[in-house]
């Protein structure tokens, strides 16, 4: 959803300032909020990270509630910071796990553990160190995962396509949105109380869902997501607090006539099978269901009757049909979302189920066997040295092998690699000239000058002053680490100091 509509749904850009980060996340994209309590997390939360640090998502936290001011350990309390990396690294005593935070102040960091100033680096190989510490006050820090559950209240996810917390591998996604009222008197029925009560009166709709490959008799469960998004109520949002929101679901067991809400006798004979554990004073309220194919009935409500706002409703799966019943509105026929990371995980876990660890020969061998469809007909091919040179830009505790985290980092440069090289390799031959290469470095991020560009050929490419795929790839891998390595060892952004067995380290290693 671009920013016109979110501004549309908040009312106006002004209004898009303050608030939880997850409507801010919510408004500027349009994606799946996914909160997690982290006193409450749950057991897997690094994996989550890991899939989400590599997917299409933005990762912001907040801090416990406050006024914002600065603790003694560096944190702003009742603050949002946004999450940037994730790193395993490989101490004497054993693995750490830490996350990279932004403060968006620009300044005012972490004091703890894994702080820029913290002797906790002296555990790391000097290689390790050096990509990865930076000491500036830039309002960036690592910490551990240990800390940051203690210290921050809230972790929210906000992914571009549904999958992130299931394991459900597939290519595409169905959404459908509807909009809906409650209006006093007549639908604002208020949540489930008693057999009295007027929940039936509530906008009630009609939801089929099945898995795609197997059709609509095909018992195993399906994975549904559904978000309901209260609009606001008023013009300046930020002036008035949000209703207490939540959605029931029922199973329709029998065929109920669509063009007529059921009547409360329906409700009065029927449980549900998801309800609100609270009704929450959230903008965005979303819950993962797995349902087994078939028709249910969406009810969402707010927490006293007699409640008027207007709302959202939003459902994703593989497949579904999704409409309000007893309404003069068409149906909404839904739209498809290409998931670009779906497969991956299923791919990492397969390989590393084979190779834990991956070394220069077993590096070759999975490059090679990969379909590099951004390159046509110009397949690369990998040589036994030039792997080993791209394991040793990876290889940062120089244990010789490479993991399923420093791998995938490999595969999303990878990625973005094939494009750029593409993109400035027009007619397709296979190989980029002087100034071919300069722009693809550009399009990467790295901006050589002329001169350092032809030596960049000189060195890298062919005897005809051409650079091949595999050649651009040592090549961009180099430049990015040379360029984080000088950034993090800069004090004035000018120049560096480097001990000798630091130099030496950066300079025959690498």
């Amino acid at each position: 959803m671009p920013a016109s509509s979110s501004s549309g749904l908040s009312g106006s850009y002004e209004d898009l300032q303050c608030g939880q980060v997850s409507e801010a996340l919510l408004d500027f994209t349009g994606g799946v909020t996914v909160t997690i309590k982290l006193a409450e997390a749950p057991r897997n939360l690094w994996d989550i990270l890991t899939r989400a640090n590599y997917g299409r998502t933005l990762i912001g936290c907040q801090t416990h509630s406050g006024d914002e001011r600065v603790l003694e350990n560096g944190l702003v309390d009742g603050h949002a910071y946004t999450l940037i990396g994730i790193r395993k690294v490989t101490c004497k005593s054993g693995p750490e796990y830490l996350v990279k935070l932004r403060n968006p102040w620009g300044k005012v960091e972490w004091k703890g553990d894994w702080s820029d100033s913290s002797s906790k680096w002296e555990l790391l190989s000097p290689k390790e160190k050096i990509v990865l510490l930076r000491k500036n006050d830039d309002g960036e820090f690592w910490m551990t995962l240990m800390d940051f559950k203690v210290h921050f209240k809230l972790l929210v996810i906000c992914k571009l396509t549904p999958g992130l917390l299931n394991q459900d591998v597939g290519q595409k996604w169905s959404y459908t949105m509807q909009e809906g009222r409650w209006e006093k008197g007549t639908t604002a029925g208020g949540p489930r109380k008693s057999l009295q009560d007027t929940f039936w009166k509530n906008p009630q709709f009609l939801l089929s869902v099945w898995r795609p490959q197997e059709g609509r008799t095909f018992l195993m469960p399906c994975s549904v997501l559904v978000s309901l998004i209260q609009k606001p109520r008023h013009k300046h949002r930020n002036w008035n607090s949000h209703l207490a929101i939540g959605f029931y679901l029922f199973r329709m067991s029998k065929f109920y006539d669509d063009q007529r809400r059921l009547p409360r006798e329906f409700f009065l004979k029927n449980d549900p099978l998801s309800l609100p554990k609270a009704f929450l004073t959230e903008k965005e309220v979303s819950q993962e269901l797995w349902l087994e194919p078939g028709t249910y009935l969406i009810v969402p409500c707010t927490s006293e009757a007699r409640q008027a706002s207007e709302f959202v409703l939003r459902v994703f799966s593989r497949k579904h049909i999704f409409y309000e019943i007893g309404s003069h509105s068409s149906v909404a026929f839904s739209k498809e979302i290409e998931d670009q990371t779906a497969g991956q995980d299923e791919f990492f876990t397969k390989l590393f189920e084979k190779y834990p660890e991956i070394n220069a020969a077993q590096l070759q061998k999975i490059l090679n066997h990969m379909t590099w469809s951004s390159l046509g007909r110009a397949q690369p091919l990998f040589s036994l040295d030039a792997c080993q040179g791209i394991l040793a830009q990876l290889d940062l505790n120089a244990s010789g092998t490479v993991s399923i985290q420093e791998f995938r980092d490999l595969w999303k440069q990878l990625m973005l690699y094939q494009e750029v090289f593409h993109k400035q390799d027009s007619h397709g031959s296979g190989c980029l000239n002087w100034a071919q290469l300069q722009a693809a470095m550009r399009d990467a991020g790295i901006v050589l000058s002329g001169d350092v560009c032809q030596l960049m050929l000189i060195r890298y490419g062919g005897p005809n002053l051409q650079m091949d795929f595999v050649s651009f790839v040592r090549l961009m891998l180099r430049a990015e680490k040379m360029e984080n390595v000088f950034q993090n060892l800069t004090q004035d952004g000018k120049g560096i100091y480097l001990q000798k067995p630091e130099w030496l380290m950066m300079t025959l290693y690498s």
